[in-house]
């Protein structure tokens, strides 16, 4: 995961719809951390930092450490809902992490040793089809990206989560079927030189027929007119 971020908050005393457009005209943003086995608890936190940090483009995949007065708490963001016209936060939850707990993730795929590649050398291009890996986590070994080597892979193979070693601690969140991570293609001008050498083909197949045709024909002619 990202680098733990730090949120100040202050604990909401009163809940309900008024109480949430008061807060919010305040620009401040009603929110809830839960789970962990403890009663939620019911926060405010200021609506500029939360936007400055939804701007880092990783607030949703990094642990946020909420300070409540003299307390924190290590957080997953789970969900932050936006107005529909505005696209201001309107309201936020955030998932306690326990020690020993597990937690439903979507961490980034990278691909390394793209040189290693005879498939890309020759210019074929990585389809990815999951940007992005549904992992079930331990709280405390949650990774911040996966790794996807792409070592010997020719123009035509797949990669499948079943040949992916994930880290200690983690396992995918999808069990029924062995997806694919991504595929490698033959790029448009590869397709369509391999595309003209078939049609080529084709014609010499033709052209030998013909010919024979022709061969036949004269053959027969020759023999018609010996008669």
């Amino acid at each position: 995961m990202s680098d733990a971020l730090t949120l100040p908050a202050e604990a909401r005393e009163r809940a309900g719809k008024g109480a949430s457009r008061a807060l919010r005209r305040e620009g401040r943003i009603p929110a809830v951390i839960y789970g962990g086995k403890e009663e939620p608890t019911a926060i405010h936190i200021e609506e500029k930092e939360l936007v400055r940090q939804l701007g880092t483009g990783h607030f949703m995949n990094s642990i946020v450490e909420i300070e409540i007065g003299s307390d924190k708490v290590r957080t997953l963001p789970k969900d932050v809902s936006l107005h529909p016209v505005t696209d201001r936060p309107t309201h936020a939850d955030f998932l306690r992490m326990t020690k020993g707990g597990k937690i439903d993730v979507s961490v980034p795929v990278v691909f390394i040793n793209e040189e290693e590649s005879p498939g890309l050398k020759k210019g074929g291009v990585l389809n990815v089809v999951r940007h992005e890996l549904e992992l079930t986590c331990a709280n405390d070994k949650i990774p911040s990206e996966i790794e996807v080597d792409v070592t010997g892979k020719e123009v035509g193979d797949s990669i499948h989560i079943s040949e992916i070693t994930l880290p200690e601690g983690s396992e995918s969140a999808i069990t029924d079927r062995d997806f694919t991570i991504a595929t490698l293609v033959a790029p448009s001008a590869l397709k369509k030189s391999e595309s003209e050498d078939e049609e080529e083909a084709v014609e010499g197949e033709e052209g030998e027929a013909t010919e024979g045709g022709e061969e036949a024909t004269e053959e027969t002619a020759g023999e018609e007119g010996g008669e």
